[in-house]
């Protein structure tokens, strides 16, 4: 009995997390090294991801201060801030379209990743 409940949990869970993704939920965004010094790429320790109009931010070790921006694809700017890591964020984006976001670390490196926003 046990056996068939946890199955039929798991089983709903599943395709309650995949509904969510198929709405644009929880979706992580790419990020690319826009500018690099010869050290190696940090956009492994910066994890963004898109969940409905809010987007999350999180720096998984310490980069310094970090400058972020996250500005419409026709470069109409909607948050920008500088905080200092390892500290998260979250930005509500208001109206749907597309969208970029962009950091730049203490050391001139820099990394974009492009999301779409959808009502």
């Amino acid at each position: 009995m046990l056996c068939f409940f946890l199955s039929g949990a798991l089983s709903h869970a599943y395709s309650e997390t995949k509904k969510e993704n198929k709405e644009g939920n929880g979706i992580p965004i790419v990020l690319i090294a826009s500018s690099s010094t010869a050290e190696p790429s940090r956009a492994c320790n910066i994890i963004t991801t898109l969940n409905g109009h809010v987007l999350t931010v999180v720096f998984t070790e310490n980069m310094g201060q970090v400058s972020v921006e996250v500005a419409t694809t026709a470069g109409a700017s909607v948050e920008c801030i500088s905080l200092l890591t390892p500290n998260g964020l979250q930005v509500y984006i208001p109206n749907a379209g597309n969208y970029v976001v962009t950091f730049t670390l203490p050391n001139g490196d820099g990394y974009y990743g492009e999301f779409e926003v959808t009502d």
